[in-house]
This record gives structure tokens, C-alpha cells and sequence, in this order.
């Protein structure tokens, strides 16, 4: 896949490749959505609702498919990007607009999946204030995301075990370059400390990490 100069799900070819490129770009991607599955379905009674905010091709409540069918839960995925959408082979209904926008019921589980990050900072926390206000007693908000850089040598460790980790899988050192040049101004990690104050981390690999919100 060629990288944009500045990169957006919103091209064909980013959308045509996503599920390969996100595999190779994110070593951990298939065990953490597992795992993401795995908590979620903890707090997804009969009945229940479930978001998953920024679905991409739809992941998530593919993995969650067979509890979504047994408990008879609403799956309601939304994600902003049209080309994404063509993509979409997830479960339940799919709303095709910013997440900012949605006026979001009453829910049982939200998972945002490498979401935050691309919402600007000056959204984020009234964008989280929104969703947990509308979180049901019992319920969850899981949140992974990529965080900024632990402070001194660790930082430069971590910052380099992600970096292994997509060699490892093998993407090439000129994609790993030009994806980073890409998301300049795009792309902006959110606090660690912060968001551990909101939840408890259930993960972390390198720069990402993933959060509970009860």
C-alpha cells in the first residue's frame, strides 16, 4: 500500500488495505482485539447496547458476533470515514458520520479502538464526559489507544519496542517512516496519566495502551 503525504482513511487504497496494513503496522492488533472482545462481553447483558466508536471494516463485533446474536444485544458501529464504510463486514448497524456528532443513547459497552487519537484535543475529554455520562450503571467505556512517550530512557525503550515490533512483522523501515511523516498533525497521542486517573489499564505494548472505564 502507497502511504498518503498526509494520511486518511477517507482514500480508497487505505480502506482497500486497512485490515493487512493495521496487522503489519500494530504486532499486537489481533490479541488485544481479543482481548477488548473478551472484556467487553463481561459487561454485555441480554438485551443490551453496544458502540463501538470508530469501527473501521468492522473487527470488533465480528469477533463479538456469536454473543451479539445470543444475547440479542444492538451492535451499533460508527465510523466517519465513506471509503471505511464500502469496507464495513462487521454486525449490527453502521452510522456513517464524526462520532462527535452522534447523540448516543444509553450503553452497556463503548470501545474506542485507536479512536482518540485522531480526535482533536480540544474535543477529547467533553467527547469522554459525553460517553460516560450516557455509560449504564454496570457498564464499561474501553478505551486503546496510543499514548505519549514515557519521560527519560524508558521513553526511548518503548518508543523502540514498537518500533521492533513492526519490523518483526514485516513492514518495511521506508513504510514505518513515511506513515510517521504522514500523521504529522494528525495523529496526537493522548496522556497516559490522564486517562489511568479515568479507568484501570488492562495493556500496554510499546507507545499503546488500553484502559477499563467502569
Amino acid at each position: 500500500m502507497k502511504i498518503p503525504s498526509d494520511w486518511s482513511f477517507d482514500t480508497a487504497e487505505v480502506a482497500e488495505n486497512f485490515d493487512i496494513h493495521v496487522r503489519e503496522q500494530l504486532p499486537f492488533y489481533d490479541l488485544v482485539s481479543g482481548a477488548v472482545a473478551h472484556i467487553a462481553r463481561h459487561y454485555l447483558p441480554e438485551n443490551g447496547l453496544l458502540y463501538d466508536i470508530g469501527a473501521s471494516t468492522g473487527n470488533l463485533t465480528n469477533i463479538l458476533g456469536k454473543t451479539i446474536s445470543a444475547r440479542n444485544i444492538t451492535a451499533v458501529s460508527v465510523e466517519s470515514s465513506v471509503e471505511m464504510s464500502y469496507k464495513f463486514a462487521g454486525v449490527g448497524q453502521l452510522f456513517v458520520c464524526d462520532c462527535l456528532d452522534v447523540k448516543y443513547e444509553k450503553f452497556d459497552v463503548a470501545v474506542l479502538f485507536l479512536v482518540l487519537m485522531f480526535i482533536p484535543v480540544s474535543e477529547r475529554f467533553g467527547f469522554m464526559e459525553k460517553l460516560i455520562e450516557q455509560k449504564k450503571e454496570g457498564g464499561a467505556i474501553i478505551v486503546v489507544d496510543k499514548i505519549n512517550q514515557t519521560a527519560g530512557y524508558l521513553g526511548t525503550i518503548m518508543r523502540r519496542l514498537t518500533l521492533a515490533g513492526k519490523v518483526a512483522n514485516g513492514a518495511s523501515h521506508e513504510d514505518i517512516i513515511n506513515k510517521e511523516l504522514s500523521l504529522e498533525g494528525i495523529q496526537r497521542p493522548i496522556d497516559d496519566e490522564e486517562f489511568s486517573s479515568l479507568g484501570t489499564k488492562f495493556f500496554q505494548f510499546g507507545e499503546f495502551a488500553g484502559w477499563v472505564i467502569e
